[in-house]
């Protein structure tokens, strides 16, 4: 056994994470990232049911981002405060007795209020478990292949079985299967190792005003962000929440350097390698995701499928993400980062223009293999540049970069596919269906391109840490 593998924690074999372990760092992202989409397909049907009207409706949606942001903003410091397993345990108890509230709301105002509350709790799932997936000790960096292909696979997965458990069931049953999932989870989380999870630090303070600056700025971006697709990108509303979201934003990145304890840490993201990486991990995400959301809707409304089979075509994508998370951790003890994101960029490109060759008529099968083959290009792409992001830092800090991924991937992410979706509407509109997923086609594969000129700017160095299979 190599001197790096001896020094990862109890719980780990030689690289790799015991089965109940992995559930429990999984679940949790999981469950979160499903239920910022889920919901989506089900305003219409709660608002029916419960007789509100769907403006109201619209903010189990709204009101989901807003506490999201808020949490992620806080999220650094309760780490710090209490140490990242207990805040990651609380969070997913919390999570389920919010879902199973949402289940039971007898009327749209307990509906709202447990929505608020499940986004709170949410949101340190994601960077939490990321920390702890990567923090085996300093020297070791560990991304498990289930783990590409859950967390990708979810938010592609939420507005199809969504759909699905809405049409068979009824809305409540979105929340509902929260439940035992989550209930599975909390107990899982009770076998994660200790020494896999940064401890409370010595002496946390908190930064009060760089937590309100923070969580009202990603509250309000978030929030526009949501808006803008029934009210318009340009419409006044839209822009007040997106200039105040951003200049709050800004107003935090000025002051948070004169922060004894800032409420989290920028420092990753001025250094020439951070913000490069955290860039092209934005692209990779919009790249993705934007043909992720569209394809289940034109699957379903335009090649006449059910949102079932839309939901069976988005599978195989999940698990060749997954083989492709393990394949690019293996390169990467072979070659250079640099070399292993360019080559990733460059098969996103090439798969993303393939977009152009689906039609009303094309094979649900022949569209399942389209997006596989994109997917075969994640984890040549993010796997090494998360690498970029947290070999450098101490396991103590590897929440406050966990975090900062997430934000920043939620914002570009949430911002890049939003304009993308927009622009398909309007060339729906326009030209139809078809021809807008070509024109979208054609856009993110010109975002891919770019990722492709970028990626050379990228370290040259291999990774020598001990990846998980």
């Amino acid at each position: 056994m190599s001197s790096a593998a001896a020094q990862l924690p109890a719980g780990r074999g030689t690289g790799r994470l015991r089965l109940a372990v992995q559930y429990a760092l999984l679940a949790g992202p999981l469950l979160s990232m499903l239920d910022s989409s889920i919901v989506n397909v089900a305003v219409a049907p709660i608002a029916r049911q419960l007789h509100a009207s769907l403006p109201v409706v619209q903010w189990a949606v709204s009101g989901y981002l807003l506490a999201l942001g808020t949490g992620l903003a806080a999220t650094a410091y309760l780490s710090r405060r209490f140490g990242t397993l207990p805040v990651y345990r609380v969070s997913i108890v919390a999570f389920t007795l919010a879902s199973a509230a949402c289940a039971a709301a007898p009327g749209v105002r307990l509906l709202l209020a447990a929505r608020i509350v499940q986004g709170l709790v949410a949101a340190p799932l994601v960077p939490l478990a990321m920390s702890m997936l990567f923090g085996g000790s300093d020297a070791s960096r560990s991304m498990p292949a289930t783990a590409g292909m859950l967390l990708f696979l979810g938010p592609a997965l939420g507005p199809s079985v969504g759909g699905a458990l809405i049409g068979a069931v009824g809305w409540r049953s979105i929340f509902l299967i929260n439940v035992p999932l989550g209930l599975g989870a909390a107990y899982a989380a009770g076998r994660i190792p200790p020494e896999m999870a940064a401890g409370r630090a010595a002496r946390a303070r908190l930064d009060w005003p760089g937590l309100l600056l923070l969580a009202a700025g990603l509250g309000l971006l978030l929030l526009g962000i949501s808006q803008a697709p029934a009210s318009g990108w340009a419409s006044a509303a839209v822009l007040l929440l997106l200039t105040s979201g951003a200049v709050l934003l800004a107003g935090y990145a000025a002051t948070a350097g004169r922060a004894e304890q800032p409420a989290l840490d920028l420092e990753l993201a001025r250094s020439l390698a951070g913000a490069l990486a955290l860039t092209l991990c934005a692209a990779a995400s919009v790249v993705t995701f934007a043909a992720v959301f569209l394809l289940p809707v034109f699957i379903q409304d335009v090649q006449g499928h059910s949102a079932l089979a839309a939901g069976l075509a988005m599978l195989p994508q999940g698990v060749i993400t997954g083989l492709s998370t393990t394949l690019g951790q293996r390169i990467l003890r072979l070659v250079t980062v640099r070399t292993t994101v360019t080559a990733g960029f460059a098969v996103l490109t090439i798969a993303s223009l393939g977009l152009l060759l689906i039609t009303s008529t094309t094979p649900l099968a022949a569209t399942s293999v389209l997006l596989a083959a994109r997917s075969a290009a994640i984890g040549l792409v993010i796997t090494p540049l998360l690498a970029v992001l947290t070999e450098p830092l101490r396991r103590c800090e590897l929440n406050d970069a966990s975090t900062l991924f997430s934000i920043w991937q939620r914002i570009a992410g949430s911002l890049g596919i939003g304009l993308i979706a927009a622009v398909f509407a309007q060339q729906s509109a326009a030209h139809g269906p078809v021809a807008a997923l070509h024109v979208v086609g054609v856009i993110i594969a010109a975002i891919a391109a770019a990722g492709l000129v970028a990626a050379p700017l990228l370290p040259a160095r291999r990774n020598v840490a001990v990846y998980g299979g």
